[in-house]
């Protein structure tokens, strides 16, 4: 069996908060991010990966303190050291997180203050909520300067004008 190595955690931009972070992680992910472990359905699988790491508190990194997150601010560091422990365990579980703080940092910056992001935010934090994400469209791809689908307020409510060729999470999403 080979051994994730966690010797980096001492560098010097890490603090005993990303040590004792680093430690929780390899915890959780080497008894609950176990591909062999997970069903053959794979959106099932999501689902289930998504509780448990909000049972664990580990989506508590995805979103800002105000909305039940780990930190005043979204912290860099302590998602790249999840994601680098969820990756080495379990591609899927990676998956899972990311998709995760993709779908909610939109929401964090854009809503911030609003009644979506005190919605949504609290829930994906503790893993009750799937977010996703919308980015490519059919002329633009990803190159976020050639977007075409606009948002425009109307009577009460929003109407979104284009097209997405994918949306991440998008057959699961709450």
């Amino acid at each position: 069996m080979i051994v994730m190595r966690q010797d980096h955690l001492d560098w010097p931009f890490f603090d005993a908060a990303h040590r004792s972070l680093g430690a929780e992680a390899m915890r959780w992910a080497a008894t609950r991010a176990t591909a062999e472990h997970l069903p053959r359905d794979v959106d099932s699988a999501c689902r289930g990966l998504v509780s448990d790491l909000g049972a664990a508190g580990l989506l508590r990194h995805c979103v800002p303190a105000r909305f039940g997150g780990a930190s005043e601010e979204i912290d860099s560091r302590s998602i790249c050291l999840l994601r680098q422990t969820l990756a080495y365990h379990d591609g899927l579980a990676d998956f899972a997180f990311a998709m995760q703080g993709l779908g909610s940092a939109a929401i964090a910056l854009v809503a911030a203050d609003g009644a979506v992001a005190a919605r949504w935010l609290p829930r994906v934090a503790r893993g009750e909520a799937i977010s996703a994400f919308a980015l490519s469209e059919p002329e633009a791809g990803s190159d976020v300067a050639a977007l075409q689908c606009a948002a425009r307020a109307e009577s009460g409510g929003y109407v979104l004008d284009g097209e997405k060729t994918w949306i991440s999470n998008g057959g699961i999403a709450d």
